[in-house]
């Protein structure tokens, strides 16, 4: 099943046919920063995608493993779409589940960063959670 998602003026979308390997919650402050809200809530799918549109590219270096991560905004309206990993780029990609703009997207199985998320966040009963990144 192909899924959608878009930024906020449809200016940039990318097309997943691939597999979804799953959801997650961030909670670690360059998320909140990045999103400007208290997590991002990001969807894994394995290729082929499709980007349609055009991309700004904003890198940022993981705090844990120095892992690089490549967002892609929307360089009209500035929603972030999609990230890819430097040197996973072909592996998978990682979407904002925001822009898929669906209620009944499934629910996210980990939360990461627990020692930064908001107390007031309530999340799923049986979540994975870890305090950091895990390994």
């Amino acid at each position: 099943m192909a899924r959608t998602a878009s930024c906020t003026c449809g200016q940039l979308s990318i097309v997943l046919e691939g597999e979804l390997f799953g959801g997650g919650v961030c909670h670690c402050l360059a998320c909140q920063s990045r999103t400007g809200s208290v997590f991002a809530t990001l969807a894994g799918f394995g290729p082929p995608w499709t980007v349609r549109g055009e991309a700004t590219v904003f890198e940022r270096v993981g705090d844990r493993h120095g892992s690089r991560s490549l967002f892609h905004f929307c360089p009209v309206c500035g929603s972030t779409v999609f990230h890819l990993v430097a040197g996973y780029e072909d592996k998978f990609v990682s979407v904002a589940v925001g822009t898929f703009g669906d209620p009944e997207f499934p629910a996210p199985a980990d939360s990461v960063y627990e020692s930064r998320r908001h107390p007031w966040v309530v999340l799923p009963e049986g979540i994975a959670r870890f305090e950091t990144d895990p390994d």
